[in-house]
């Protein structure tokens, strides 16, 4: 793939590459620009700010968000709210105990279960950190007016609620009732005469 391109660029290449397509352009340039610009500030806040206050990575910061919102969830909820799997959870967690920011814990009557919670630094890293990033946050919404703000973060929280409720029977009904095929890893497997 050629160097990045601007968003300007790359929208030109999109409406030529689409020609006559049937397509609704409006909501694909909404779902397009919900993608770059999560890209684009996560790039940014990474940069900005977690590299330098502890070297962490978005994933890393995401865990300890939940965590520090939650108080002390069960480690499946954490995943479930950082979007991540639980073996990614569990790699996170081992960097973040092992920069004495968070910990496991046994759930008290339930062993299978495992609990998360911040360390003392962990929870001076949120109350440090916090500031940092949201004046980043501020950096990178400062095209828009309070009210241009209120708007997209409203139409953005009806995109969430619209595949949080809604999702489900959508892909149930585009897969026929089938659950999805498994995740595979980008890895592909050895065909039986390469392993000859």
């Amino acid at each position: 793939m050629p160097g990045q391109r601007s968003i300007t660029e790359a929208e030109k290449l999109v409406e030529a590459r689409l020609g006559d397509m049937p397509i609704d352009r409006e909501r694909m340039a909404v779902v397009a620009n919900i993608y770059r610009a999560a890209a684009a500030v996560r790039q940014h806040l990474e940069n900005a700010v977690l590299r330098g206050s502890g070297d962490l990575t978005w994933t890393a910061f995401v865990v300890l968000w939940v965590i520090w919102l939650w108080g002390e969830p069960e480690s499946r909820h954490v995943a479930q709210e950082a979007g991540i799997s639980k073996g990614t959870l569990t790699g996170v967690l081992r960097t973040l105990e092992s920069r004495g920011l968070a910990r496991r814990l046994r759930h008290p009557t339930d062993g299978r279960l495992v609990l998360c919670r911040l360390t003392a630094a962990g929870e001076e890293f949120m109350r440090r950190s916090l500031p940092a990033f949201n004046a980043e946050e501020v950096f990178v919404t400062s095209r828009l007016d309070g009210e241009t703000c209120r708007a997209l973060a409203d139409g953005l929280r009806q995109v969430v609620l619209q595949v949080e409720e809604q999702g489900e029977a959508r892909r149930l009904a585009l897969l026929a009732g089938a659950e999805p095929a498994p995740r595979r890893s980008g890895r592909r497997r050895r065909s039986p005469a390469a392993q000859d």
